[in-house]
């Protein structure tokens, strides 16, 4: 639950600052976490909801909590890497059961299977368009 409280206690972006699927710091996202065996990836486009704390979420699911540390270290590192940007915040590494990246517009969720199941992000953000991510 503590992902969700930090979630609370900054604001998005607006204006020139607002993403779009087709921007690089999305587009490395998914590369890193498709590139790290990542399963079940979906975005939901929160743009066109006015209470959201960011333009996107991206959440993926990950078998154990070696591979939700794996995943997570390969999104930061890549997109330093590839878009020059780092996390303003990250949550949840040291449990595995759900780590939360924050890049103010883009928050990624990499959580394992029972964790996604118990707080189904994609029913509370039911009103946002969904896209899936294939490899």
């Amino acid at each position: 639950m503590e992902q969700l409280q930090i979630l609370t206690t900054r604001r998005k972006r607006t204006g020139a600052g607002r993403l779009t699927r087709n921007s690089k710091l999305f587009k490395s996202i998914i590369n890193a976490i498709l590139e790290k065996k990542g399963e079940n990836i979906i975005s939901l486009d929160l743009r066109k909801i006015p209470e959201a704390v960011a333009d996107f979420f991206i959440i993926c699911e990950a078998g154990s909590s070696i591979q939700v540390k794996a995943i997570a270290d390969f999104v930061e590192y890549h997109t330093k890497k590839t878009v020059k940007e780092i996390p303003y915040r990250t949550e949840g590494q040291h449990a595995g059961q759900w780590v939360l990246i924050d890049y103010v517009n883009v928050v990624v969720h990499i959580m394992q299977p029972e964790t996604r199941k118990f707080y189904k992000l994609e029913e509370m953000w039911s009103d946002a368009e969904g896209e899936e991510h294939f490899a």
